[in-house]
């Protein structure tokens, strides 16, 4: 009797024993399905309009859906060779939302990563061939729009590879360099006869700037000659040796080292004061905020940091816009100097409250006023609780207020 109720229980454990190795097995084969290599099947739109549309190909810069398996876990993504930035807060088993990068450097793309998407995880890599093209040109900016024969330029912006055509004012543009990632195109300029726009054609398509360059009228609120609504503040000078390159006369924005927080911008060096002046055209002023910049162009022969130049509309300081070239990301600091002149773009949107660091006024009347007249004021000031790391010596030239899109 002893022995049959020994034998029972050694098979009931037995049986135990199997079923649990069974078990252990068959959730060994669903882990290895689950977080086995990636599998990509597809790419569709992330755009919401028009929503989960498969694509056949993709553009720099552009948000897309990796469609496909195994797809946790990403360490990496690629696109043409190209990390793309990835967040892991948009990834699925099944599916991963990525920014394609925006600077593809399309002709130094080898032959085994053109038209790729490289996908890498944990437990693994696929490779999956796929379209990507080459959108047409940006034109984001011109280092000096104002620039006189012989002086080098250069045109930033995307995709400037490929090209077919640069035209400067209207003028063809014959020699030029480009940086490989398609980043910049830079040349000396040739002697201009006329004003006009820049014009980049690739073979992707073509890109024109919406304002012109060498333009002495249009916009111009003061260029310290003609054009002359300078009312005082600092001295005025037309020295090549000190600031080299220039047009006629410009105003010298001139300080030491200041103390924390110093704002004396009455002390005549360190402030241009024009008189009232149309910013906007009044037909205009109903047009988007963001539409309109204020230009000027500047030369900073010696290293400067740390001392604020600000700009600001008939002495109120409701809104500023603050122009600080030294100050880089995340509080790192580096001396700023320029060759020559440099023409800065400050987007009418980019004058905000509370010392330039709050709020864009809603419209244009709402930052210029109904009439958008007014004095231009450019003035210095150090906003540190420190004393400034150097003094400030600045020619400003060209004030003006253009339309931008």
């Amino acid at each position: 009797m002893n022995k049959v109720i020994f034998n029972q229980h050694y098979r009931r454990l037995l049986f135990l024993a199997l079923a649990t190795a069974l078990a252990c097995m068959h959730a060994a084969c669903k882990k290895e399905v689950t977080e086995g290599a990636p599998v990509i099947t597809a790419v569709r739109n992330y755009a919401p309009s028009p929503a989960d549309t498969l694509v056949s190909d993709i553009t720099t810069g552009q948000w897309v859906v990796l469609i496909g398996h195994n797809l946790k876990n990403a360490v990496q993504i690629s696109f043409n060779g190209i990390p793309a930035t990835i967040n892991s807060v948009m990834f699925s088993d099944t599916s991963a939302t990525v920014l394609v990068p925006a600077v593809i450097p399309f002709p130094s793309v080898s032959a085994e990563d053109l038209n790729t998407i490289r996908y890498v995880t944990q437990q693994g890599a696929t490779t999956f061939t796929f379209g990507i093209v080459a959108p047409p040109p940006t034109v984001a900016s011109i280092s000096n729009e104002n620039a006189n024969e012989g002086d080098s330029v250069y045109i930033y912006g995307l995709n400037l590879f490929f090209i077919n055509e640069v035209t400067f004012a209207g003028t063809q543009i014959t020699n030029y360099a480009t940086a490989s990632d398609g980043t910049s195109i830079g040349f000396v300029l040739p002697a201009l006869t006329q004003s006009g726009p820049v014009v980049v054609t690739t073979k992707s398509g073509k890109a024109s700037t919406p304002f012109n360059v060498n333009d002495a009228t249009t916009g111009v609120l003061c260029d310290f000659d003609k054009i002359n609504t300078f009312n005082w503040g600092t001295g005025v000078d037309n020295s090549s040796v000190n600031f080299p390159g220039n047009r006629g006369n410009y105003a010298v924005l001139s300080n030491g080292i200041l103390p924390a927080g110093d704002g004396t911008w009455w002390d005549w060096q360190r402030s241009i004061n024009t008189n009232d002046v149309q910013w906007v055209p009044a037909d205009s002023l109903s047009l988007p905020l963001d539409e309109y910049a204020l230009k000027f162009e500047i030369s900073v022969p010696a290293a400067w940091t740390g001392t604020s130049i600000y700009v600001i509309k008939g002495y109120a300081f409701d809104y500023m816009a603050r122009y600080e070239p030294w100050q880089g990301t995340n509080g790192a600091v580096s001396p700023f100097t320029t060759k020559g002149w440099h023409t800065v773009t400050i987007p009418l949107s980019m004058f905000r409250s509370n010392d330039g660091r709050g709020s864009a006024a809603a419209s244009l009347t709402g930052l210029l006023g109904a009439t958008g007249n007014g004095a231009v004021n450019i003035q210095t000031k150090n906003f540190s609780a420190l004393p400034s790391a150097s003094g400030l010596k600045a020619a400003i030239d060209n004030i003006r207020v253009v339309k931008i899109k």
